[in-house]
């Protein structure tokens, strides 16, 4: 049924694709100005509140909200949720204290976790190259967060603690893809996307005891108050439109051709970081985010080999193992 409705338009697809990262890149950005004012769990619930009906009204327009709505494995959902608003709660908050291309290039780490995940958890064979591409972007990541983890005091005690949180948030979204393999068994990505935002919304809400600033207009409001509130809304609205040009992307083009443009938010990172923050990364951090982006790429050109390998090979007798 969706199969039938894929359409082979690769220009669409890598325009969807890249436009989605640029913007999860903004949203991000966004996030880091306002996050001297508001907490990581407030701004979790702004993302997750304001995406809901962006994400809503696509469903509705493209026919999906009947699917959207219908959850099949109730707590898959909580567990997706419980873990992906970790993940974006921690991420969050080593916007905070790091400078947002080193939050991205840690970022990259998830792939290589993803990896180790699977072989773990789901029984996937791993074998040699595999490996050998996670060694690799394993080494690219410490060589990022070498410095951070130093007693050289120029660094501070709070940037070592945001790029252990990012690390952190980079395993917790690597079992969030390992999770989500599962729940497409039983549910729709539609559903995935939708109950994903609510959730997320919900889990933040817990987090009000712990210092939200409560958005209520009065005649002692400034520009800068409003200024905090427009920011963290649109960060909603601006990762709600992305996340639905993300799944559009693939009605146009395959996992394995998109996925490498993944790594267009390290440009997107230092040019918004470079002209918004005024941050210029070291020359650490860009040789580490190259190693990392190396691996992760030799990654996903293994995975679609395999891929083809798959599609060749028609046997009789279903295989008895994953392939590597």
């Amino acid at each position: 049924m969706a199969a039938s409705r894929i359409q082979n338009l690769p220009g669409r697809a890598i325009a969807l694709k890249t436009g989605a990262v640029f913007l999860f890149m903004v949203m991000a950005a966004l996030i880091k100005a306002a996050s001297g004012e508001v907490p990581p769990g407030q701004a979790v619930f702004f993302r997750s509140f304001f995406a809901i009906p962006v994400i809503g009204v696509w469903l509705w327009q493209s026919g999906h909200l009947h699917d959207g709505l219908k959850a099949n494995n109730v707590m898959g959902h909580v567990w997706r949720g419980l873990i992906g608003t970790s993940a974006m709660a921690l991420t969050f908050a080593g916007l905070a204290l790091l400078p947002l291309p080193e939050v991205t290039a840690i970022g990259y780490a998830t792939p290589m976790f993803t990896v180790i995940f699977a072989a773990v958890l789901l029984g996937e064979r791993v074998r040699l190259f595999r490996l050998s591409a996670v060694a690799l972007g394993l080494i690219g990541v410490m060589i990022v967060i070498a410095p951070r983890l130093s007693m050289d005091q120029s660094y501070g005690n709070l940037a070592t603690i945001g790029a252990l949180i990012v690390l952190t948030a980079s395993i917790l979204r690597a079992l969030v893809q390992i999770h989500v393999r599962r729940l497409v068994q039983t549910d729709s990505t539609s559903a995935i996307v939708f109950y994903f935002s609510l959730t997320a919304t919900c889990l933040s809400l817990m987090t009000l005891p712990l210092g939200w600033i409560i958005p209520i207009p009065t005649l002692a409001w400034t520009l800068p108050d409003i200024s905090v509130f427009a920011q963290i809304s649109c960060a909603g609205l601006i990762g709600g439109v992305a996340q639905i040009m993300v799944t559009s992307s693939y009605r146009f083009g395959t996992a394995s051709m998109l996925a490498p443009f993944d790594y267009s938010s390290m440009i997107f990172a230092v040019l918004i970081g470079w002209v918004v923050f005024s941050e210029v990364p070291s020359s650490t951090i860009l040789i580490g985010a190259a190693l990392v982006i190396a691996g992760g790429v030799l990654i996903i050109w293994r995975e679609r080999q395999l891929g083809l390998d798959r599609s060749k090979s028609k046997p009789s007798i279903a295989p008895s193992g994953t392939p590597n």
